[in-house]
């Protein structure tokens, strides 16, 4: 086990402890994240809305804000439509409820995997049968061309959230506005929301403009009709499952609207999230972090994206308590489907890559692997591997294969798979995941190129990571309840703004077990001063570790609730046997 002590200005921790009144082993945390004033430390554990950027410098967002307004105000019937993951369906759960609650008439529809990935002439075509006049399209719609020209065609205005990367175009996108922040003209200073985030700055903003318009007034049309101007703050659990399902990075703006939003998960308030977090397991007295979300409520809602329409998952999170355990329940059965497929796909993987060296990139490819499991067993390769991974789903009929990435290292998949774009039908997404379309005959050579890209975008190949940094090391008696609040504190914890790692060192075991189904790890520690604590190292059952060895660990102090009792626990996520 490498470990490197992170390079901090120790004068910055001591002072920074002492400001805030924290252990020193979370002041080096804040210092190693760059936060090294108090003011601004303060402002990272406890964010608050005010904090966030106004959108003055998005590009297309006023343009989409006038226009929604116009629509709402006016009566017309408004279509919205989201992707098939996580955050296409949380974009489409947000603006539907969010219109509705304003008064607007609203159609909704979410992408069938079946149907191919993003906004399609065909959803363009149902839109205006359902008398749509205005089309908003939620993390998708930014490489849709075709489908906006046919919906301005027959006469519908199409606004675009989106996160995805904008591809390199001579004429002006077709939709009445396109709202993303990697556009060229866009000036906004954060560039890494997803598109959930997104679709909250804009029901915000057309808040704002309908209150300008005396659209909640009393006596008003929408007033009559019972509806009241809506707090965006009960938006914010969607924004959070979202922006954490969605890999990107939680710093800026997304770190804030996440943390906020993880508070509204935990009030369970949604009774369609309340309902899911039931049939995942999730006592009412358990926190729901970002991990939570990650490992028990993001899944379920992919799950049926996955295996084909979305729409369940749409419905579910758009549940009244009445129908929200019954569709949570739907979302259940998906998620064991979608496992025992995934389990299935990720054997064959494996047997396919043997004990051979897959160089600086895994692509690898299988007839009849269902394209809504590749993206979760690109994942597990990557962390088994250590570089990126390309998985394709072959259909056995056409011979088109549908793939997705996911990358390790930094290497930023957009920009391989642009490298790589003369073997591709069609590509899309960001710098750590993506999808694309491959047919079977250009596979040979897709390996080829991608293996090139990845060795250069890493200058260089195979696992990147040969040591792992460390934020502080600490004695085992120091690690107690306050300690572990304090570096919950700092989260929640995902892209660029990972766990803290600590680590303790020449500590004895003095009881040792496998626990759940023998996969994890479950030690009792003991250092010379007779101080004794728990810990659980979740996948590390096959380390060999016997009672009365000395280890060096590193881990992230918890807090274990059991039978009400509250104890401090050291989450491992590594250790080594020094004698």
């Amino acid at each position: 086990m490498q470990l490197r002590l992170r390079r901090v200005d120790e004068a910055l921790v001591s002072r920074l402890a002492g400001a805030l009144r924290v252990r020193p082993a979370t002041a080096r945390c804040l210092v190693g994240r760059g936060v090294t004033e108090p003011r601004d430390a303060q402002g990272f554990i406890d964010p608050r809305l005010a904090a966030l950027r106004p959108p003055t410098g998005l590009a297309g967002m006023a343009r989409a804000v006038e226009r929604i307004a116009d629509a709402v105000v006016a009566g017309r019937r408004i279509g919205v439509f989201g992707d098939y993951d996580v955050d296409g369906v949380t974009t489409a759960a947000l603006l539907t409820g969010f219109l509705r609650s304003v008064g607007a008439t609203v159609e909704v529809a979410v992408a069938r995997r079946d149907a191919g990935y993003g906004f399609t002439p065909a959803a363009a075509a149902d839109f205006a049968t359902r008398g749509c006049e205005v089309i908003i399209t939620g993390d998708c719609g930014t490489s849709d061309l075709d489908a906006i020209t046919a919906a301005a065609a027959r006469g519908i205005d199409v606004v675009v959230v989106d996160h995805h990367t904008v591809p390199a175009a001579d004429t002006a996108h077709p939709a009445l506005a396109l709202v993303n922040p990697h556009r060229a003209d866009s000036t906004f200073p954060f560039r890494g929301m997803a598109s959930v985030g997104l679709a909250f700055y804009v029901a915000a903003a057309v808040r704002t403009e309908l209150r300008e318009r005396r659209h909640f007034e009393l006596g008003s049309r929408v007033e009559r009709a019972g509806h009241a101007e809506p707090d965006v703050r009960d938006l914010l659990d969607l924004v959070a499952l979202g922006t954490i399902a969605d890999l990107v990075p939680l710093a800026s703006e997304n770190r804030i609207l996440t943390a906020l939003g993880l508070r509204r998960l935990q009030s369970r308030a949604r009774p369609g999230v309340a309902a899911l977090l039931a049939a995942a397991g999730v006592s009412d007295d358990r926190e729901v972090d970002a991990r939570t979300v990650a490992w028990k409520l993001a899944p379920r809602i992919n799950a049926p994206g996955r295996l084909g329409a979305a729409a369940p998952s749409l419905a579910l999170l758009l549940a009244d308590a009445a129908s929200a355990a019954e569709r949570a329940q739907v979302l259940e059965a998906a998620n064991t489907e979608r496992r025992a497929l995934q389990d299935q796909v990720m054997a064959e993987a494996l047997a396919q890559l043997g004990d051979r060296d897959p160089g600086p990139a895994i692509v690898i490819a299988g007839d009849g692997w269902p394209s809504g499991v590749v993206g979760i067993v690109a994942a597990k390769l990557v962390d088994r591997y250590q570089r990126p991974a390309f998985v394709v789903g072959i259909d056995r009929e056409t011979g088109i294969g549908r793939g997705s990435a996911r990358t390790a290292g930094g290497v930023n998949l957009y920009r391989a798979l642009c490298e790589a774009a003369p073997w591709l039908d069609r590509y899309g997404g960001h710098a750590a995941a993506a999808g694309f379309t491959v047919r079977r005959t250009e596979l040979a050579a897709l390996g080829e190129a991608l293996g090139a890209a990845c060795a250069r975008l890493a200058a260089g190949s195979g696992p990147v990571a040969t040591g792992r940094d460390v934020d502080a090391e600490v004695r085992l008696a120091e690690v107690d309840e306050r300690l572990a609040q304090e570096l919950a504190g700092l989260g929640p914890f995902g892209q660029d703004n990972p766990s803290p790692v600590l680590v303790t060192r020449n500590v004895r075991v003095s009881a040792v077990r496998r626990v759940g189904d023998g996969s994890h790890l479950k030690l009792t520690l003991e250092d010379d001063r007779a101080t004794t604590r728990s810990a659980i190292g979740f996948s590390l059952g096959e380390r060999e570790v016997d009672v009365g060895a000395r280890v060096d660990l590193t881990f992230l102090p918890t807090v274990s609730t059991w039978q009400g009792r509250r104890s401090a626990e050291l989450e491992l996520s590594d250790l080594a046997v020094v004698s």
